[in-house]
């Protein structure tokens, strides 16, 4: 049996990547199990509107994403499209998850301890500046036309990396597997505050400060773990309505609402421990985010029609070129030259079951920056144009090029850790004792 047991620390030596507390490895093998299939149906969905779009009955898609269900809510703003409706009100519940998360991490998690937690804050922020620095380098050169979509590159898609780690990486160590979900979520907080500071248009003061009474009912109903469906629901639409009609974002109010969640486990009343409630709410509204959320809304923004487009053009473009090149580029020597100054600096060393080959990997893995950079794409550029396709088409671009990348280092690292797991189960078959690790060679 596998001990879950973190490593102590040599007097003096500070660990990167140290190997976490068994619930933690049980709390990230549940996500993961998750997001692989999460990531699946996102894949599968923009597959699905790439292909439609591209066909002769491409213009179909293009009209099922502008149907507006309700054309009567022009008074609440909720006059929406099938599109928007996909962006603006699914994407609240995968940033509901995400708050809950947050929330954890800061709480009980990785985050809660600040030694622990410079390491994915300090990569997440060289993840995210290295991007938009490329980006804006680049846009700048070409005109400076593009400059307000300087914040795409700049995200990472928690869903589509895990999943793809989970698919290729079953013997990877699991600290490298908890610092890619801390990172994550890391990234998350910052693309969140991004979107609400840079990205809101026409702020109404009155409906966002409204949204604090059902965000404050819904916070003391949780507080109180009562959790009636038919309070808290409707408490959270209201909250998101008043959220969407100030000119935040409407995702913003699905943190908000996450926040408010409890994470330590309670006593029941019969005295026995509890879970704590942001566990079982995630457990509950994951798989809903994961595998109907995120899907759908991958499947509205990801259809870019390249039929009769220019693609010299489209290469060319500087939008498309910071976008790419940022993901692929930026967020990999962002996140790996961040955490080298970190060790350089502070003196401190990689785990023992680590390689920086191992972490070039997850880094390149980061480049993945499917939902939130599409989402802000649309922020930047709108839903329709020539812009808008640019965008996508780059987003989707440099995704797939991360990804192919990254799945060709952490293949040959997983091949040598699986080398190894094997080694040692003969060992333990002829005499009960393993050999002394071997590190695998970077």
């Amino acid at each position: 049996m596998t001990d879950h047991t973190p490593r102590p620390e040599r007097r003096g030596v500070r660990r990167l990547f140290a190997r976490t507390s068994w619930p933690e490895a049980r709390f990230l093998a549940d996500v993961l199990r998750t997001e692989t299939v999460g990531g699946a149906l996102l894949l599968l969905g923009a597959v699905i509107a790439l292909v439609w779009a591209n066909s002769p009955w491409g213009d179909t898609y293009a009209e099922l994403g502008r149907w507006v269900p309700w054309s009567g809510g022009s008074a609440l703003h909720l006059d929406l499209d099938l599109a928007t409706w996909a962006a603006d009100g699914l994407l609240a519940i995968f940033f509901f998850v995400v708050g809950l998360e947050l929330k954890r991490e800061f709480v009980a998690g990785e985050l809660r301890d600040p030694r622990r937690a410079a390491l994915p804050v300090v990569a997440a922020l060289g993840g995210m500046m290295l991007p938009a620095l490329i980006y804006v380098g680049v846009n700048l050169a070409g005109g400076g036309e593009g400059l307000r979509g300087w914040a795409i590159p700049t995200a990472t898609d928690i869903a589509f990396a895990l999943a793809v780690l989970a698919v290729i990486g079953a013997y990877l160590p699991q600290g490298l597997r908890a610092f890619l979900l801390t990172l994550a979520v890391v990234d998350d907080l910052l693309a969140i505050t991004i979107i609400a500071i840079f990205y809101t248009d026409h702020f109404s003061v009155l409906p966002l400060l409204a949204a604090v009474v059902p965000i404050a009912l819904f916070g003391l109903l949780v507080q109180r773990r009562r959790t009636w469906w038919w309070a808290l629901i409707p408490l959270a639409l209201v909250a998101w309505t008043l959220v969407h009609s100030s000119g935040v974002h409407a995702t913003v109010a699905g943190v908000l609402l996450g926040f408010t969640v409890p994470v330590l486990a309670g006593k029941g009343r019969d005295g026995r421990p509890v879970p704590g409630l942001a566990e079982h709410l995630e457990h509950k509204w994951r798989p809903i985010s994961a595998g109907f959320a995120v899907p759908v809304f991958a499947f509205f923004a990801a259809g870019v029609s390249l039929r009769g487009a220019d693609l010299g053009a489209v290469v060319t473009d500087p939008i498309v070129l910071g976008i790419v090149l940022g993901l692929v580029v930026g967020k990999c020597v962002g996140i790996l030259g961040s955490t080298f100054l970190l060790a350089r600096f502070t003196r401190a060393q990689l785990d023992e079951d680590i390689t920086w080959s191992d972490l070039l990997g997850v880094s390149l893995l980061a480049g993945i920056g499917f939902t939130v950079s599409l989402l802000i794409g649309e922020l930047a550029f709108g839903s329709d144009g020539v812009e808008s396709a640019n965008v996508k088409a780059a987003v989707l671009a440099g995704s797939v090029i991360s990804a192919l990348l990254a799945m060709v280092v952490l293949s040959r690292r997983n091949k040598a850790y699986r080398a190894i797991a094997l080694k040692e189960q003969v060992d333990r078959d002829q005499d009960g004792v393993p050999d002394v690790y071997q590190k695998p060679g970077g």
